[in-house]
């Protein structure tokens, strides 16, 4: 039951990034939008994201910080859902994940959204 959220998860590959977004694939659960695509990843880890809050919704970086705290602390608290899955199939994942919101939502909000996406994500797979 590891539950960190390391360096190792996160996802820095450009090409890696825009191939997500050329196939198009995508789970959405409010305030969550997460694209994703199947793929072979530079590390061990099953999946590798990138977590976005929109300059153009939250115009002060300290607001964009905190909802991507946020966002990191409520994987990290459900990856096991998406880890058990990819390590029985033996696959990779790369995820885009977007916060949709106009406002701040409470952590344990956030965390039932989360659990409820990762699921959908994995009865997708």
């Amino acid at each position: 039951m590891d539950q960190t959220f390391g360096k190792a998860y996160k996802l820095c590959s450009q090409k890696a990034i825009a191939a997500v977004f050329e196939q198009k694939q995508s789970v959405k659960q409010f305030p969550f939008v997460m694209h994703y695509k199947a793929m072979e990843l530079p590390t061990e880890k099953s999946f590798q994201v990138v977590i976005s809050a929109p300059k153009r919704i939250f115009r002060k970086a300290h607001d964009r910080n905190r909802i991507k705290r946020l966002m990191k602390e409520v994987i990290r608290k459900n990856k096991l859902i998406l880890e058990s899955k990819l390590a029985t199939n033996q696959q990779q994942l790369a995820l885009f994940l977007v916060y949709t919101n106009k406002e701040e939502m409470p952590y344990e909000l956030l965390l039932r959204k989360m659990e409820s996406l990762l699921m959908k994500l994995v009865n997708e797979l």
